[in-house]
């Protein structure tokens, strides 16, 4: 088997740092492949408290999702306006490009907006703009309110990382993880809370995903009858992107997980416990020790150089260095959803260096 189909993880996956203006500015990415649109922007203000925001080129500009809260999508006309050839245009909302403040992008690509009507699903027809090379779908849909009813994902693999949001309603995020539990199809997580996993067959039916669709349960944040949703899916693409778990075991030298490739975005949840979603990246923070870190579950401004929050991003994985729960407490169980700066070892046998 080759290393990877991917060996510039840039060419689907992007971080940007970028300075606020205050008024109406656009972004353009510096990512290593060349111009890269994206498809899904997460955004977040890392100088102040303010929301992370979501926007996707299947809803359009202007349709904002705030990930810590549980809002309903809103028409905001000063975030994103434009998902540009080389980047994207940020309005003057301070959440999105404050006077001065110190912002990050991260992104995605899908299908460069084109979408087309997926009927795999039972009884849920879904608008979708699949990218099967990188392992990335976005769906719209509307949900029926009826347990056991599926959507077509697109993505021709079975999905691993799952999140679906109500945009109509006040609820939470939804997320299926398929390390989550031993039998993860029963239980739920949301992004925007602290929350320990939850059992609970209204989310996902209790029925795992496969490579043709996502059973839904009745629940609202999923499926309420005539309620437009959005849902985000991934599959691991070797060398590119890994969804797993690990158990920490409170030390300083910690666990160590492998990814095959040297990470550039780590989302980390511990999920037998109420901590926070911690999010770090190698461009907040281009040197080991990681320690630059925001919560997607709050709007809190970045918190650098905490000695509770730590780990090493290596060649091939990364490792926790400290003995705080929300990484690496003993015995406690954590999911992880990474994307890579570069594959461990190249299409062509070319192995990345370390930091």
């Amino acid at each position: 088997m080759a290393y990877t189909t991917i060996d510039d993880p840039s060419a689907y996956f992007h971080i940007q740092l970028y300075t606020g203006t205050g008024s109406s500015q656009s972004i353009t990415n510096d990512a290593n492949a060349g111009d890269f649109k994206p498809d899904w922007i997460w955004a977040k203000n890392r100088s102040d408290d303010a929301g992370h925001i979501a926007f996707d080129s299947s809803r359009g500009v202007n349709k904002n999702l705030t990930v810590n809260s549980t809002d309903a999508e809103a028409t905001v006309t000063t975030q994103v306006t434009a998902f540009n050839t080389d980047g994207f245009t940020m309005g003057s909302n301070n959440g999105a490009n404050g006077s001065s403040d110190s912002l990050v992008a991260w992104q995605w690509k899908a299908n460069g907006g084109t979408t087309s009507t997926n009927t795999a699903g039972t009884n849920i027809d879904t608008t979708v703009q699949a990218n099967t090379t990188a392992g990335f779908s976005i769906m719209t849909y509307t949900g029926t309110g009826t347990d056991n009813d599926s959507i077509g994902h697109g993505l021709g693999a079975v999905p691993h990382w799952i999140i679906v949001k109500n945009r109509d309603e006040s609820n939470g995020w939804q997320i299926y993880h398929h390390k989550n539990t031993s039998a993860p199809e029963t239980d739920y997580l949301n992004l925007n809370s602290t929350n320990a996993t939850q059992d609970d067959s209204d989310r996902w039916s209790d029925q795992a995903p496969s490579s043709t669709v996502i059973t839904l349960g009745g629940n609202d944040g999923v499926s309420k009858s005539s309620v437009k949703y959005v849902c985000y899916a991934f599959t691991e693409i070797q060398g590119y992107s890994k969804f797993g778990g690990y158990t920490g075991n409170g030390n300083a030298d910690g666990a160590f997980i492998y990814l095959g490739f040297k990470p550039a975005w780590l989302l980390v949840k511990q999920t037998d416990g109420a901590d926070n979603w911690q999010l770090v990246d190698n461009k907040r923070d281009p040197i080991n020790l990681v320690d630059a870190f925001l919560m997607p579950d709050t709007s809190s401004a970045e918190n650098t150089h905490d000695n509770n929050i730590q780990v090493d991003f290596l060649s091939n994985g990364f490792k926790c260095r400290n003995t705080n729960s929300v990484f690496n407490g003993s015995g406690n169980s954590y999911i992880y959803m990474a994307f890579a700066e570069h594959p461990f070892v190249s299409s062509k046998g070319v192995p990345t260096t370390a930091r």
